[in-house]
């Protein structure tokens, strides 16, 4: 999973665009660490605007209250990087974008900014559904930065791809 090719992403967005297509639902995206590569991959694909909505790249803290109405105490209590963060990034994008589906990559991608706690390579993923569910993802990735963000960004299509 480290060495994701371009060919590989783009077979991973154009089955979720199939999928999506195919349940009748649109997507928006809100991204950190990727800062918009997935909505790139998405939008990639022929045909995407019949499913994808819009992106959100929510970079630093006050991007992510203000855009997607990230609390501040969930920033400030759990951290930018964090299941919390990404669950309310996925509904604040959900909310805002009216798409059935939201969603949202938050992560340590490096090569600084991680922690004994949060190291690099942590991403949270969330997927916030119209019909009040969302399911989080916490998942570690190895690599330089672009190796964690490329992974961070195929595991989020395999979560959509998991959706039902």
């Amino acid at each position: 999973m480290h060495d994701l090719s371009d060919m590989a992403l783009r077979a991973l967005a154009e089955r979720a665009g199939q999928h999506l297509l195919a349940t009748q639902r649109r997507l928006a995206v809100a991204e950190s660490c990727t800062g918009g590569w997935l909505a790139k991959c998405l939008t990639d694909i022929p045909g995407s605007s019949q499913w994808f909505e819009r992106g959100y790249v929510t970079y630093s803290n006050a991007a992510k209250e203000q855009a997607l109405a990230v609390s501040a105490s969930v920033i400030e209590t759990f951290g930018a990087v964090s299941r919390p963060t990404a669950e309310q990034m996925a509904a604040g994008a959900l909310h805002a974008s009216g798409a059935q589906l939201a969603l949202a990559i938050t992560g340590v991608a490096g090569p600084d900014g991680g922690s004994p706690a949060k190291p690099v390579g942590l991403v949270w993923l969330a997927l916030a559904q119209r019909n009040g569910t969302c399911h989080a993802l916490e998942q570690h990735f190895s690599g330089d930065r672009e190796a964690v963000r490329r992974a961070a960004v195929a595991a989020a299509l395999r979560l959509l791809l998991a959706a039902p």
